[in-house]
C-alpha cells in the first residue's frame, strides 16, 4: 500500500514499523543509536530516490539519507522521518584506461577497493572497509593515501544527485559546477548522491611496519614520531594509537591489557625499500614488539574492520593539534584512564597533498598539522555515560595544543552554528548560496546543516 503511494516509478521495498525486517534495517553501525523512522524506502535506483523524496515532501515527512550508516552520530536515521536507504545500491564499474570508477550511493569502501585493487588502482579513502563511501567522500575523507594523493572528496569528478524536488542532475566541472564544489567536502546536505565518479590513483603492494611501546615511554616515542612525521615524504604515512594492548603474534604477553602506544608506518614505494624508508622512526627506539609485512592495498584497508564491529557502542570526539610531543603526558594519562578495553586514542600527521589541494573544494582546515580522535568503544548500555565522558575529557585535555577547526565527519553537534564554526565565514556563505539554489526549503538538514542564504 505504501509503495503504491510512493508512485508507480518506485521499484524498491518500503518498510514500516509493522514489518518483520523493520528493526534490522533501521539499525546503523553505532549501537547507541536507536531511532525509529516512520518509513524506510529501500531504493534500487535514482528514480526510486526521486519518488521517495516527492512523497516525503507531499506528505510533510522529514528526510534522512543512509549510505553505509557508519557515522558515529547516527545522522542517517531520524525518529519519524522517511529514511532514504541507499544500501541496495552498491554497483561499481571501473574504467581502468580512463583512471575512473563509478560507484553507486550505497557502496562501502570495501566494494570500491575490491573492484579497483586488481587493476593496481585505488581511490584514496578511509581506513575501515565497511564505512560508507557517500558520507566519507561528502565530508572529506582522510586515509592512508591522503598525504600522497589528497582526500576522497578531491577525487570526485562527477556526481549524480537527486534534488529535494525529485529532479535528477549531473554535477560536473561544466554542469552545476557550484554543486560539485559543495559536494567536495561540504557535508552532503544539498541532495542525495546516487552515483559518484571518482579519479583513481596507481597503488601496488604496501610495506607496513608496526611497533608497540609501554605508555610510560610516550614522551620519547611521540618526540621521535613528530620529528619523523613532519619530514616524511609522500610515499610514507605514519599513524599512532594509544590503547590497552592486546597480546598477539607481535605484541608480547607482558604488555597484554596494559596501556600502550602503537605506531604503524605504511610505505607506498618499492616494498623492497620499505625497511630503509621507515628505519628513522622504527629504529630510533627499541619497541616492546614489532612486525613488518607486505600486503595489498585492499588488505591494508581492511585491517581495522574487526576492531569496529556493527552493533557495538561508540562515541567520538576529535580535534586538530599543532603537535604531538608536547601533549605526551596528557595523552599517556588519558590512556591509563580508558574505561573500556576497546577504546582508542588515534592520531596522525596530515598536510602533504591535503594542504596543497582544494581550490575547487569546500573542505575546510586543510592546513591542520595533526588530527587526534578519542574513540570510546564499549558494549554495555549501562556504561554509556562513563565512556562518552572519557572521550570528551580526553580531547579537553589537549586544549593547549589545539589547532583551529574540526573535521567535518567527526562533528558530534550537527547544528547550524557548529557548521558555521567548521567552515568559516566566507566558505559557509558560499555553501549557503549553493544550498539556497538546490535545497531552498532545507529538506536535507539532518547532518552538518548549511542553511540556505536568504
Amino acid at each position: 500500500m505504501v509503495a503504491n503511494r510512493l508512485g508507480g516509478d518506485f521499484t524498491g521495498a518500503v518498510l514500516g514499523p509493522g514489518d518483520p525486517e523493520y528493526d534490522a534495517v533501521r539499525r546503523v553501525w553505532n549501537g547507541t543509536i536507536d531511532r525509529r523512522p516512520a518509513l524506510i524506502a529501500r531504493c534500487q535506483r535514482s528514480g526510486d530516490v526521486a519518488a521517495a523524496l516527492r512523497y516525503a515532501v507531499a506528505e510533510g515527512f522529514p528526510v534522512s539519507v543512509r549510505g553505509g550508516g557508519h557515522n558515529v552520530a547516527g545522522t542517517s536515521v531520524a525518529d519519524g522521518a522517511l529514511l532514504i536507504d541507499l544500501a541496495p545500491m552498491r554497483g561499481v564499474r571501473v574504467d581502468a584506461a580512463a583512471g575512473l570508477v563509478t560507484a553507486e550511493g550505497g557502496c562501502l569502501l570495501g566494494d570500491l577497493d575490491a573492484a579497483t585493487t586488481p587493476y593496481g588502482l585505488a581511490c584514496p579513502a578511509g581506513v575501515v572497509s565497511h564505512t560508507g563511501l557517500g558520507g566519507l567522500a561528502l565530508g572529506g575523507g582522510y586515509g592512508w593515501l591522503a598525504r600522497k594523493w589528497g582526500l576522497t572528496c578531491d577525487h570526485l569528478e562527477a556526481a549524480e544527485v537527486v534534488l529535494a524536488d525529485g529532479s535528477i542532475v549531473e554535477a560536473t566541472g561544466h554542469s552545476h559546477p557550484e554543486l560539485l564544489w559543495a559536494l567536495r567536502g561540504g557535508g552532503g546536505n544539498f541532495g542525495v548522491v546516487t552515483r559518484f565518479t571518482l579519479r583513481l590513483r596507481p597503488v601496488g603492494p604496501v610495506y607496513l611496519r608496526r611497533a608497540v611501546y609501554p605508555v610510560d615511554r610516550a614522551g620519547p616515542v611521540l618526540a621521535a614520531y613528530q620529528e619523523f612525521a613532519e619530514a616524511q615524504g609522500a610515499d610514507l604515512h605514519a599513524v599512532g594509537t594509544l590503547r590497552r594492548a592486546v597480546a598477539n603474534a607481535w605484541v608480547p604477553e607482558g604488555l597484554d591489557g596494559r596501556p600502550a602506544l602503537h605506531l604503524s608506518t605504511a610505505w607506498f614505494g618499492d616494498p623492497g625499500q620499505g625497511r630503509a624508508a621507515t628505519e628513522a622512526l622504527h629504529g630510533a627506539l627499541a619497541p616492546a614488539g614489532a612486525a613488518e609485512e607486505v600486503l595489498s592495498y585492499a588488505a591494508l584497508q581492511a585491517l581495522g574492520d574487526t576492531s569496529e564491529p556493527h552493533g557495538h557502542r561508540y562515541y567520538t570526539k576529535s580535534c586538530y593539534l599543532t603537535g604531538m610531543s608536547a601533549a605526551a603526558d596528557e595523552l599517556a594519562a588519558a590512556t591509563t584512564e580508558i574505561p573500556a578495553p576497546l577504546s582508542t586514542i588515534d592520531f596522525e600527521f596530515l598536510r602533504g597533498a591535503i594542504a596543497k589541494g582544494g581550490a575547487e573544494s569546500a573542505f575546510p582546515n586543510r592546513d591542520a598539522p595533526y588530527i587526534c580522535t578519542a574513540s570510546a568503544h564499549w558494549t554495555d548500555a549501562a556504561d554509556d555515560d562513563r565512556n562518552a565522558a572519557w572521550s570528551r575529557r580526553t580531547i579537553g585535555r589537549l586544549d593547549s595544543w589545539r589547532h583551529d577547526g574540526v573535521y567535518v565527519n567527526y562533528q558530534e553537534d550537527h547544528g547550524n552554528s557548529r557548521a558555521m564554526d567548521t567552515y568559516g565565514g566566507p566558505r559557509y556563505r558560499q555553501l549557503a548560496e549553493v544550498k539556497g539554489k538546490y535545497d531552498p526549503r532545507n529538506l536535507f538538514r539532518g547532518n552538518q546543516n548549511i542553511r540556505p542564504s536568504e
